[in-house]
């Protein structure tokens, strides 16, 4: 298909635009018109998904048929049945008499399920029954009917991901997919956004009898660089607002940041992934974060264990794992480090919830009280550590639970619970 053909769908559509993935997907579309295919049309909310289910209706032998666009996801999953393909009378409460459903009212013509991600699991395994065989039974009844209808399915969602995840019919994602067309996002049509802004600027001052909109360089830029989550139809409802509300007809930089939300992301966590082009999502992120706290739990042992010893300087060891360090936004060394109080922790018995976390300050316990901890000690006791704390605790305390319970960061009926649990002999 050649450029003047694409430009001529344009028109005839009211699709604006020279992106080249634009253009790629049009040209799809014109292709597999004339055909009976089943298409997949794929993209953001927002990219104008609809208008390209058309071009597949009106550029095919089915113009002169019916065509109707359903969203699966705006029917409740107790009546979509009955909507595409119809009911008996009585078939179900409320059933007064019988009604014909989407399928048998478009015979002959096409019908364009969007967001069919979102349809029902049973539904599902009746819309494959169409598209393998073109025959369907109303709800309530035993008759099975044919018809001759084109499926054109659209989705936000990435169905594929929805299959493996048992959310979709795999059969009938395949059967859906015959013909992919993927319709790019506002944010991947740099060079299109300024020209759509132009478009409905026009719109709107026609329609509400006012100067079009003009914006400044600054303006522009910022225009551009927006990423636009609700793509066109966010930047023709942006447009609208500006024209209706501002007095003065040339947009600002500072006029149109009122009008543009503020998007809050999560940073992006990269490292960890060979495909720099793919965001990862919030699980990847979240694993990261718990690898990457694992890691300094186990630096932050290995850092203990080597001041304990003597085979290195304090300084060495600190340089050692300097890693745990990074963050303190100054440099560290041993003597800033034995200023500090050290810190001791009530860790709980797994099987006791109730037990809280309080750190407890002791002067008189510090670092050379810990028992050494070696690299291939991962599989500490915890309920062993606990018992010396307690022991040390009393020990200081003359063997008065409230002061050891105090000291501890735990209730002196926990420590009561504790002293029988571990038999410690006061």
């Amino acid at each position: 298909m050649n450029e003047a053909e694409i430009q001529s769908i344009k028109q005839r559509f009211g699709i604006i635009g020279n992106s080249p993935k634009l253009n790629h997907a049009i040209e799809v579309a014109a292709q597999v018109a004339p055909t009976d295919m089943t298409v997949l049309i794929t993209g953001d909310s927002g990219v104008g998904k609809e208008s390209f289910s058309k071009i597949i209706h009106q550029l095919s032998h089915r113009k002169h048929g019916q065509f109707i666009a359903i969203n699966c996801g705006a029917i409740p999953e107790g009546t979509i049945d009955s909507e595409l393909f119809g009911h008996e009378k009585g078939s179900f409460t409320g059933a007064h008499e019988a009604r014909k459903g989407y399928f048998e009212v478009t015979d002959g013509g096409s019908i364009f399920l969007d967001e069919v991600s979102e349809m029902p699991s049973g539904t599902q395994a009746r819309l494959l029954r169409v598209l393998e065989y073109g025959e369907y039974i109303r709800v309530g009844s035993s008759k099975v009917q044919k018809c001759d209808v084109r499926v054109i399915a659209a989705t936000n969602k990435d169905l594929f991901e929805a299959v493996q995840r048992g959310k979709f019919r795999e059969d009938l994602y395949y059967r859906l997919n015959t013909v992919p067309i993927f319709v790019p996002p506002l944010r991947d049509r740099d060079n299109d956004i300024m020209l759509l802004f132009r478009k409905f600027s026009a719109d709107f001052s026609e329609k509400y009898r006012t100067k079009p909109l003009t914006l400044t360089p600054d303006a522009q830029k910022l225009l551009i660089r927006y990423p636009f989550p609700g793509n066109i139809r966010q930047l023709k409802n942006i447009a609208e607002q500006i024209s209706v509300l501002e007095m003065n007809r040339q947009v600002t930089i500072e006029t149109l940041n009122r009008y543009l939300p503020r998007i809050s992301t999560i940073p992006a966590v990269i490292d960890k992934f060979d495909d720099l082009n793919a965001a990862p999502s919030e699980r990847d992120i979240l694993y990261k974060v718990l690898f990457d706290l694992r890691k300094d739990v186990n630096d932050m042992k290995m850092f203990i264990t080597d001041m304990q010893k003597s085979r290195n300087s304090d300084q060495e060891s600190i340089e050692k794992y300097s890693g745990l360090f990074e963050s303190t936004g100054e440099p560290v060394t041993a003597s800033k480090i034995k200023q500090d109080k050290p810190v001791l922790i009530d860790i709980p018995v797994k099987d006791d919830p109730a037990i809280e976390f309080n750190p407890v300050n002791d002067k008189n316990l510090d670092v050379q009280d810990i028992t050494p901890i070696t690299e291939a000690d991962d599989s500490l006791s915890l309920e062993k550590k606990e018992k010396e704390l307690i022991i040390k605790a009393l020990h200081k305390n003359n063997n008065k639970r409230k002061y050891a319970a105090r000291d501890l960061g735990i209730s002196e009926r926990t420590l009561y619970r504790k002293i029988k649990q571990y038999e410690i002999d006061d």
